[in-house]
């Protein structure tokens, strides 16, 4: 397959190099990206191997992690937490910063726009964004080995691991067909908002005294819920304007946003519209949520790894 793949790019290359040529034999489906050497020889980007790999063995340790915990005591991860979310803070920020300056740079309409595939220094600093962008959600997949080794297996559930896989998986094919034009919007709104989300993590990972301060929790999830229907809009507008962008990729992400309202929806009813109840392995964080702290059924803040006895926090 490897050859043969090799064999019809330069194929295309030497027949079909003009991309609009390409794009009038092949409409909607982008392959001209094929042709384009900007991100051909980034760190991860030369075969989806690499990333296939790094996925499965982030769902392997999903299902031995908690095997391997059974029997040892969860770790002591404070510091760690506080270093790696605030360091997220500061990677989502640059990534939102370099996508904001080089699409305003650019010109670039938030309506419809194209993909240049020129060596633009503007288009260059877009794709170098956005590639940071696709290394970000590999980075992430931190968030659950973190909750596996602390054993917070309840916040494990399958819309975690869902958008954690998933977002890593297919951002590659984002930035391997179209690294510029549309795909900018999307990733500049969510780096945005992670950079809210993981300064609540961050805060959280201080311990109990901060948590009073932190009641704003439930509006990280409507926050997404909001991002998820902006994203549907943008899209469909961008169908309605019939925007010169690979169609097939447009309506992926229609789907692929509809299923996290679904899914985003269902925890959001969960966690704060139903009866304040035990429920047997009730989710504590949302779905991409990271780390913090947890508060006992009589609302106690008991600090993550340490078992309550008698209304205390047992290493208090």
């Amino acid at each position: 397959i490897s050859l043969l793949s090799r064999f019809s790019v330069k194929y295309i290359r030497c027949t079909l190099y003009n991309a609009t040529s390409l794009q009038k034999l092949l409409p909607g489906i982008g392959i001209v990206s094929l042709l384009y050497k900007r991100v051909e020889n980034w760190p991860l980007m030369q075969s989806p191997l690499p990333t296939l790999c790094i996925s499965t063995l982030y769902l392997l340790f999903v299902w031995l992690g908690p095997k391997w915990m059974r029997d040892r005591e969860p770790f002591q991860m404070r510091l760690v937490l506080i270093l790696y979310n605030f360091g997220m803070v500061l990677l989502n920020l640059f990534i939102f910063r370099e996508l904001f300056m080089g699409s305003y740079n650019a010109g670039y309409s938030y309506i419809c726009q194209t993909v240049d595939y020129s060596d633009n220094v503007h288009e260059v600093r877009i794709a170098a964004a956005l590639w940071w962008y696709f290394i970000s959600k590999g980075i992430e997949y931190l968030d659950t080995v973190f909750f596996i080794l602390r054993k917070k297996n309840n916040q494990v559930s399958f819309l975690h691991v869902y958008h954690h896989c998933t977002m890593f998986t297919l951002w590659w094919i984002g930035i391997k067909w179209v690294p510029g034009g549309q795909a900018f919007f999307g990733a500049q709104m969510n780096s945005f908002i992670h950079v809210i989300m993981y300064s609540y993590y961050g805060l959280t990972a201080f311990g109990p005294w901060i948590q009073k301060y932190l009641w704003w929790k439930r509006y990280l999830t409507m926050l997404q819920l909001v991002q998820f229907h902006v994203t549907i809009g943008h899209t469909a507008l961008s169908l309605y304007t019939d925007c010169p962008f690979p169609k097939w990729m447009h309506w992926a992400l229609i789907a692929y946003a509809i299923s996290f309202i679904f899914l985003f929806l269902n925890f959001y009813v969960r966690t704060y519209k139903e009866p304040k109840k035990a429920r047997p392995g009730k989710t504590a964080a949302n779905g991409i949520s990271a780390n913090g702290v947890n508060k006992s059924e009589n609302h106690l803040v008991v600090e993550n790894g340490k078992k309550q006895k008698n209304g205390k926090a047992k290493g208090e």
